[in-house]
């Protein structure tokens, strides 16, 4: 089949079809200049502040599905074959303000106004699923909007009342209707779109897309865009091929097998979420601290890890996990352990025209205990200044097994063997732990930077130590919420 020349997709009420399309054009530039509508703003370029939301309806499992995205960095070409809806869409059931725009007046909800478009939609994604929810819930659903009036008490007041202002809208009506027309959207063919020289890939499947990366061994592989969005916005980077592989469902699958998780490279943070509370539900509350809403919806475990970054969420309680990939490259594919995909900074064991296809995280052992810690200057929507993860088998009191991973601590995340051996071998007591708190200066120098200083980065490492040994001993931490 010979690829199409054009992305197709849904805007509001009507298909929209365009043919030039650059890998580094942005969603939120299309609906401002070629679209004209100008209700999502521009605040930040980075997926931070939350001003450009929108949401992006896609079939998941022939179900349509929509999540809040941010689209400064949403890559146009990533939404062929989804439902993009804006704040211009918005209506109630009689025609008039939805539910949620009569909740925002009600209650005050807008100050200077910039803002506001990005908190609705937001909460309009929550009100679809959960119309009267908690204020945890709303907390949560708007960790990735900021308000720069501090306006957030009426806000949250709003989104506790919007319920009550009704619970149904013209696109749940719609649902059957759009679903159809997405349906008749997917013809199954690998798209290829340019503008200016610079061409941006679709493949048809994943098998497609091994053949398109040994076609293009140089090529950009882009899945959620959350840090390659900001090198086109920020770093006015060239990418002359792009191959887009958001849309590949086949990468999204989890596997729940007898001693394993195995989770596509494709799955996002918040598709993660249940399976990983379920089989490791230590990391819940680490996960909620994983950037905003948006992020957690547009971004993917095996772009973070991919990825390489020193500070990556998902890669220090990974390792400590155990955790392996599964690289593919054509037909081809290999396994490696996760600790060892960390060549240097910058620097990953992959392969031209190779991909992660799939992160396996072994099931626990029986008896050992596990944690995960994230410190950062915010406690929401923030880089990590250190992230750890720990899995530690005491067996009659004695320490067996020890896995002890950090990010933020040197050049790539990478377990601390010296503090891990000071563990093994030792009785489950706190002299084992302050051992190993000791031993973590030979494990790592770290940088002083931005998020923190190297001091603060080995005393909060060391304090992560004694924290876990605390908590075993049912000790709560007394700043909960901060780590």
């Amino acid at each position: 089949m010979d690829p199409r020349r054009d992305i197709r997709f849904l805007l509001n009420d009507r298909q929209v079809n365009t043919a030039q399309v650059a890998p580094g054009d942005m969603l939120l530039d299309h609906l401002r200049l070629d679209q004209r509508l100008r209700g999502t703003k521009e605040g930040c370029a980075e997926g931070d502040c939350g001003a450009c939301t929108v949401l992006v309806g896609r079939l998941a499992a022939d179900r349509l599905v929509y999540e809040p995205v941010n689209a400064c960095i949403r890559p146009l070409a990533s939404c062929d074959g989804c439902h993009v809806v804006t704040i211009e869409h918005l209506r109630g059931a009689d025609g008039g303000l939805h539910p949620v725009q009569r909740a925002m007046v009600a209650h005050h909800a807008s100050q200077c106004g910039f803002c506001t478009p990005g908190f609705v939609m937001a909460l309009y994604a929550l009100w679809m699923t959960t119309p009267h929810p908690t204020e945890a819930q709303i907390e949560h659903a708007l960790q990735g909007n900021l308000c720069r009036c501090t306006g957030y008490a009426p806000i949250i007041r709003a989104a506790t009342a919007m319920g009550g202002h009704g619970t149904t809208d013209p696109l749940m009506a719609e649902r059957a209707r759009i679903t159809a027309q997405l349906r008749a959207l997917q013809d199954g063919a690998r798209v290829e779109v340019a503008r200016d020289g610079a061409r941006a890939i679709l493949p048809a499947s994943v098998d497609d897309l091994a053949q398109v990366l040994v076609e293009h061994p140089d090529a950009r592989i882009i899945a959620g865009a959350t840090d390659v969005g900001l090198w086109v916005t920020k770093f006015l980077r060239d990418m002359p091929v792009a191959v887009l592989i958001g849309h590949l469902d086949a990468l999204r699958e989890v596997r729940d097998t007898e001693d394993a998780l195995q989770l596509g490279a494709l799955v996002s943070y918040e598709g993660a979420r249940a399976p990983l509370a379920t089989h490791f539900p230590h990391m819940a509350r680490y996960w909620d601290r994983i950037a905003g809403w948006q992020v957690r919806a547009m971004g993917t475990l095996g772009g973070n890890i991919a990825n390489g970054s020193p500070i990556g969420d998902t890669p220090p309680p990974f390792i400590a996990l155990g955790a392996r990939l599964v690289l593919r490259k054509g037909t081809a594919r290999r396994e490696i352990a996760l600790e060892e995909f960390f060549l240097d900074y910058g620097k990953q064991d992959l392969h031209p025209s190779e991909f992660v296809e799939t992160i396996i995280l072994p099931k626990p052992a029986p008896g050992s205990r596990h944690a995960a810690y994230k410190l950062s200057k915010r406690r929401d929507e923030d880089i990590s200044a250190v992230a750890a993860g720990f899995a530690i088998t005491p067996r009659d009191g004695t320490i067996t097994d020890a896995r002890l991973a950090f990010g933020g601590m040197a050049a790539t995340p990478r377990r601390a063997r010296a503090a891990e051996a000071a563990l093994i071998g030792q009785p489950f007591a706190k002299p084992a732990f302050d051992a190993a708190a000791e031993a973590l200066t030979q494990d790592f120098t770290p940088l002083s930077d931005m998020r923190a200083s190297a001091a603060y980065r080995m005393r909060a490492a060391q304090n992560l130590l004694h924290r876990f040994w605390a908590e075993t001993q049912g000790t709560p931490a007394s700043l909960e919420d901060v780590a």
